[in-house]
């Protein structure tokens, strides 16, 4: 099992649960300060932090990570394809820690099953919309192999990027850059992007398409940790 599942952070995960559910997303899960929502493929985690709190991760961040299984199974299978995966204890519970070649390091949490017992996402999130998570590296081939060791499947990849689909939804993508680091959320739709336009603008939700790319005001953007807009990009055939 495994699923892409990016964590943002940010002080307004009303806001943020706005545009999600304009976008197609759906609730599923609600603690405090943690919230989950379905896309069709993938699932996105809010994290609530303080607006300004220095000593956390900075409100309007993303952070890279995955949703698996069974933990120790996981661990094992991805160290036998020789990434490094250790079971650990976090702040919210055990999960798995992956360190990569470039020094890069995820968590893989243990994924909550459907109301049916499955490891599907909710059937009434827009079954067209894709969850993407993406982690820059100034290596993209060896960070390739390291998410073919986590069991992803290859999809594109050339000198400066490389995308791979996951069993249970979502998409991890690797783009090319100076440091190891998680990058910015983003997301895929299988269709034509007017429909979503209109639901965000009915919404009341500022965003525009430009150049067969949708953009939208991302609500995080005055935190200075995050990029004026968030994007969706027509799925490639």
């Amino acid at each position: 099992m495994l699923r892409a599942r990016p964590i943002h952070f940010t002080s307004r995960p009303e806001q943020w649960a706005e545009l999600l559910e304009a976008l197609g997303l759906v609730s599923t899960f609600e603690d405090k300060d943690w919230f989950e929502f379905d896309a069709g493929s993938g699932r996105l985690a809010l994290h609530r932090v303080a607006a300004h709190d220095l000593a956390g991760p900075r409100d309007g961040a993303t952070v890279f990570g995955v949703e698996v299984g069974v933990l120790d199974e996981f661990a094992r299978r991805t160290r036998e394809d020789g990434t490094i995966a250790e079971v650990t204890e976090a702040a919210h519970g055990e999960t798995v820690q992956v360190t990569a070649r470039d020094g890069f390091t995820f968590l893989a949490d243990p994924a909550r099953r459907a109301e049916d017992g499955t490891w599907a996402t909710s059937v009434k999130a827009d079954q067209a919309l894709t969850v993407v998570a993406t982690w820059v590296s100034p290596g993209v081939e060896d960070s390739a192999q390291e998410l073919r060791n986590i069991g992803a499947r290859p999809r594109t990849s050339d000198d400066e990027s490389a995308t791979f689909t996951t069993k249970n939804g979502g998409v991890l993508r690797i783009v090319h850059g100076a440091a190891a680091e998680s990058g910015d959320l983003a997301f895929e739709y299988d269709g034509g992007l007017e429909p979503l336009l209109r639901r965000l603008i009915d919404a009341g939700i500022e965003a525009r398409i430009s150049d067969n790319v949708l953009y939208i005001a991302n609500p995080d953007a005055a935190s200075g940790a995050a990029p004026a807009s968030i994007v969706v990009e027509q799925r490639p055939v």
